[in-house]
């Protein structure tokens, strides 16, 4: 028995939509290279993102699953929450007007796309994890409340939530 010489398309429901597949491709979608250009941060980490790291690895925030060094369209994220949407950034001590524009524009390209963004400088990861970690925690939550749906069941009893008709509107007299 011969193998089929045509690939046959990717089902679309494990996410595997590429041009290929007939999709348009992942707004997320990546190029080797960019894996590699990852893959060599992973491993030339910041002092400040190792430590930041080994406090969010593992599930160990709130049961969060972060991904370090996390490829995103033209970005490569310090580290990423894929249920939350978060990215979470941590920047040196440059003051540059250009770096300033750009982590603007790499911010708004990640909104558009629903991703927020939360920023810590190099220094308060490093002298106040603590309280980075609380604020992160903030955000997620936040998160997570804004992504919860509210309630549409109807009152228990099957009734409205109006009250009861008034006296003089029918029935007996």
């Amino acid at each position: 028995m011969t193998a089929p010489t045509d690939k046959l398309p990717t089902s679309p429901c494990k996410g595997e939509v590429d041009h290929e597949a007939g999709g348009r491709g992942s707004r997320f979608s990546r190029t080797r290279a960019m894996t590699a250009r990852a893959r060599k941060l992973r491993g030339n980490m910041t002092d400040a993102e190792l430590r930041l790291w080994h406090s969010l690895r593992r599930d160990q925030l709130k049961g969060l699953h972060f991904k370090k060094q996390h490829p995103v369209g033209p970005f490569t994220l310090d580290f990423y929450c894929p249920s939350l949407r978060l990215a979470v950034e941590v920047d040196g001590g440059q003051d540059a007007e250009q770096v300033k524009q750009a982590d603007d524009r790499r911010t708004g390209w990640l909104a558009e796309r629903g991703v927020v963004v939360v920023r810590y400088w190099n220094n308060d990861v490093l002298s106040n994890l603590d309280g980075v970690l609380s604020d992160l925690l903030a955000h997620a939550e936040r998160l997570v409340q804004a992504a919860t749906p509210t309630s549409t069941l109807p009152l228990s009893g099957g009734g409205s939530a109006t009250s009861a008709p008034a006296p003089d509107e029918g029935g007996a007299t």
